[in-house]
């Protein structure tokens, strides 16, 4: 059986699109589903190669239960638009750089992840960077929301 694999991106792959690898990758293991799917996180700028997460990230997910100290950042690559099957950018700006990357027969598997979860009524995971703990706990509630009910597509479209 061929795996499901998400990329989560955002632009440095240091707050935003770890905290939703590691989130996803949490919800899909409570549901037994890990060995379903590849879950990978990646950043459209080089600033973090190489760097764990921030570590306020890092504290508002593990208060949460989410483990992301294992996690290294990474600028995504060429390879990444054949090899993926849904490459979920944490903003329109993101997305702006991923869809000017990505060759043209790829183009459609970049979404928003917001788009997952209209009820929401947000388009984007706000970037917590230059804010306080504040923006990391927002970060988690959307993502949290985000991840649930893109799992939900996935089983109603029947690719899972």
């Amino acid at each position: 059986m061929n795996k499901i694999k998400v990329l989560f991106v955002c632009m440095g792959n240091i707050c935003r699109s770890p905290t939703a690898e590691g989130v996803f990758s949490n919800l899909i293991e409570s549901q037994n589903l890990a060995d379903r799917f590849q879950i990978d996180s990646a950043g459209t700028h080089a600033y973090h190669v190489g760097d764990a997460p921030d570590l306020r990230a890092q504290k508002a997910a593990r208060d949460r239960g989410v483990e992301l100290k294992h996690l290294r950042a990474r600028k995504v690559s060429a390879a990444d638009f054949a090899h993926f099957d849904h490459i979920l950018a944490m903003d329109s700006e993101n997305r702006e750089s991923l869809t000017e990357l990505c060759p043209p027969d790829h183009r459609h598997k970049i979404r928003l992840f917001l788009e997952y979860a209209p009820h929401l009524l947000e388009h984007e995971v706000p970037d917590p960077y230059y804010g306080g703990s504040y923006g990391f706990e927002r970060v988690l509630d959307l993502v949290e929301q985000a991840s649930e009910a893109f799992l939900e597509s996935l089983r109603q479209t029947g690719r899972l």
